[in-house]
């Protein structure tokens, strides 16, 4: 292991739990890349550490880890999974920082993210709503080439076990593109959700009565407001708002189906 990554890791752990000993190790490999003396990069690895010290919930490098996670998981980097990752970043954080981020999701791809440990520090720094957008962007990741493999799927599983998710919310997220959760496959391009997607996304049974699916509209559109996640900035509250549609699609199905007024 190299000088500026055994530095990265020290110092960033020391900062910020297992999401700052990543960010630290990313950085170090970054100095190794491009700087020759070993005291040139210690220097500028504490000039950046004075400038932004890495925090346990920094959402920046929670995607970032996660992404890399999920990516790796069929040990194959696609280049629409890097795509889809730079341009969210680039959407979310502008294009500077994207830029630093997606260099360190290049370095970060190369290593053997420890999932468990990076999820319990989110789930111990992010409410809930964060946490299940969160969920959503990484579905995105797995189907940015068109398709979710089974290893892909039992990884965004393991995923959201971790940061505390439930199945039903996982099983929702995932009809919300076209699956059941219970299988990898093809995302659903069309706009229509069918009845058994409906259901899943309102978490609830086609036995239950017209007054629980009011009842679990009601609940799931207060879940998923775009409200919830308006501190992780524009992009996550546009996504959640397309979310949030998904859900009101998804009553407006079962109502029809029913004929409830």
């Amino acid at each position: 292991m190299s000088f500026a990554k055994w530095i990265g890791g020290s110092i960033g752990w020391s900062v910020g739990g297992p999401i700052g000993a990543i960010a630290g190790f990313a950085l170090g490999a970054l100095l190794d890349n491009s700087l020759a003396d070993p005291a040139e990069k210690q220097r500028v690895y504490e000039n950046a550490q004075q400038n932004h010290q890495t925090q346990p919930g920094d959402f920046g490098m929670s995607l970032v880890i996660l992404s890399a996670a999920v990516m790796n998981a069929d040990q194959k980097i696609m280049k629409s999974e890097l795509d889809f990752v730079k341009s969210y970043l680039v959407q979310q954080f502008g294009t500077q920082n994207a830029q630093e981020l997606t260099m360190a999701l290049k370095e970060v791809v190369k290593t053997q993210v420890p999932v468990r440990q990076v999820c319990l520090q989110i789930r111990s720094n992010m409410s809930h709503p964060m946490r299940l957008q969160l969920l959503h962007y990484l579905f995105g990741v797995g189907y940015a080439d068109g398709v979710l493999s089974r290893v892909e799927l039992n990884t965004l599983n393991s995923i959201a076990r971790y940061l505390g998710i439930s199945q039903k919310d996982f099983y929702s997220i995932s009809a919300m593109f076209g699956r059941s959760g219970s299988s990898g496959g093809s995302r659903q391009t069309s706009n229509s959700i069918g009845i058994d997607q409906s259901y899943k996304i309102l978490e609830i049974s086609s036995s239950v009565s017209d007054a629980e699916v009011k009842k679990a509209y009601r609940k799931m559109a207060k879940k998923y407001h775009p409200d919830k996640v308006a501190a992780l900035g524009p992009e996550f509250q546009k996504a959640a708002k397309e979310k949030f549609q998904k859900v009101q699609q998804a009553y407006e199905e079962v109502k029809n189906r029913r004929g409830m007024s």
